[in-house]
């Protein structure tokens, strides 16, 4: 049970607070309005309106609420009351700056500091200075008495915990999103190629099952006298090929286990649970030889059963143009993605000379100020053959769980391009799709 004591003495004092407050009719409305609608409204948008909403309403004063915006750690005009000169998104005028205390402008505005909750504050999902969450500006205004000066900051203070608030439920949500994302990541490119082990296992006992029933006929043959010179180099051959098999069956699992590994190290990592979203540990790196290449490897001999051959563009290219700075974990997944996609549903196609093809290409190009002038950007593509994606459904096929009407046929989760979206713009870059001769073109295009 908690302190009841404690809450009395709290309920008390907030009673005594109002009762000295003598807030007037109109100034109570306003704020069980604003109570009652910030219940109303879940669009945070609404919200914002809400707040400059009650100033005009109730007072006929108009307002323009700052706040801080998350990506670029600075105040911006987010809800306002009349068209003006000030822009939505712009900083505010020189003039206004956070204070201790309300003051007036130049231009008879009252300025209002909103706070959050200082316990809470390191809990918001971006850093701000001085617990400042946002302003308020009210308009126009020459000198207010104290009293309504009261209401207004106690009313700013009120708009201070409810942006707090719904910043925290925000953020748990995202982090919710995130960790069932998560959960599907590590489904899809751990926990179902994982299942590979066991075909690993299955070939190395029967190579050493093998093995073993060799040793036993060679040892009741040898002290037989049964095993001339040709019988013996016909036992060692059987064994050389066994061994060979070992070996095989070895470099497989040391692969795929370093592969695992890799893929475990990126997913797990701390910093993506305490962030709720995937962080990024970036290096230089040779995108063919540390990404593409071991990812290929892993799909190679499923490529060669579906007969689907492997042109590699990459090819021709200096190895120091090949370097990137990237997450290897995350941007190996995304080519671990493509290429068990072009596995399930590259098909053959047939060309116009009658030539059957069935095959997969990946290469790399880079495109000249794609991001802007001067920032180019490196095209990495997976293509392969087979029937184009419907038109109507290009724009889905990066969705969470949307699968395209042309593979509802093919096993599949609907994940995989989503997470090589959301593994790519975090590096700063974009996907896409093209339908192109003969088949589908993944892409991605990081900054050079």
């Amino acid at each position: 049970m908690g302190d009841m004591k404690y809450i009395i003495e709290r309920v008390e004092g907030k009673k005594s607070d109002y009762q000295e407050y003598n807030f007037t009719q109109k100034e109570n409305d306003a704020l069980k309005t604003f109570f009652d609608l910030s219940q109303e409204f879940d669009d945070i948008e609404n919200f914002y309106d809400l707040c400059v909403a009650i100033p005009k309403c109730f007072f006929n004063l108009d307002a323009r609420l700052y706040t801080v915006d998350p990506k670029i750690h600075t105040l911006a005009l987010i809800a306002k009351t009349e068209d003006g000169r000030y822009e939505l998104n712009s900083p505010p005028p020189d003039d206004i700056k956070p204070a201790e205390e309300p003051y007036y402008t130049g231009n008879n505005s009252l300025i209002l500091t909103i706070r959050g909750k200082e316990p809470l504050i390191e809990e918001l999902p971006f850093k701000v200075k001085d617990d400042v969450l946002g302003l308020l500006e009210i308009y126009p205004v020459r000198d207010l008495t104290e009293h309504r000066e009261l209401f207004f900051q106690k009313y700013a203070n009120r708009i201070g915990f409810n942006i707090h608030n719904r910043l925290l439920v925000e953020k748990n949500i995202e982090h919710l999103r995130f960790i069932r994302s998560l959960v599907a990541d590590i489904e899809h490119n751990i926990i179902v190629p994982n299942m590979v082990y066991k075909l690993f296992l299955r070939g190395l006992k029967r190579k050493i099952e093998k093995n073993v029933e060799l040793e036993k006929d060679f040892f009741s043959k040898s002290t037989a006298g049964l095993c001339n010179e040709a019988c013996m180099n016909n036992f060692i051959k059987e064994f050389n090929d066994i061994n060979q098999g070992l070996n095989e069956e070895l470099e497989n699992i040391e692969k795929h286990y370093k592969n695992m590994s890799l893929f475990i190290e990126t997913l797990f990592r701390k910093s993506h649970f305490d962030q709720g979203r995937l962080t990024l540990r970036s290096k230089p790196c040779n995108m063919k030889k540390d990404v593409v290449q071991p990812q290929l490897e892993r799909y190679i001999e499923q490529f060669k059963r579906m007969g689907i051959t492997v042109d590699d563009r990459f090819s021709g290219i200096p190895e120091a143009e090949i370097i990137t700075v990237v997450d290897v974990g995350l941007i190996a997944q995304v080519y671990a993605n493509l290429f068990s996609n072009a596995v399930k549903y590259t098909q053959e196609v047939v060309t116009e000379t009658g030539e059957k093809k069935k095959y997969v290409s990946y290469g790399r190009e880079v495109i000249k100020d794609f991001f802007e002038p001067g920032k180019d950007g490196i095209k990495f593509n997976v293509f392969s053959t087979g029937p184009h994606i419907p038109p109507e459904e290009r724009d889905k096929i990066f969705e969470e769980e949307y699968r395209a009407s042309n593979v509802l046929n093919q096993p599949g989760t609907g994940h995989g391009l989503s997470f090589i979206k959301n593994a790519v713009e975090i590096h700063g870059g974009t996907v896409g799709y093209e339908a192109t001769q003969y088949g589908n073109n993944f892409y991605f295009i990081l900054p050079k």
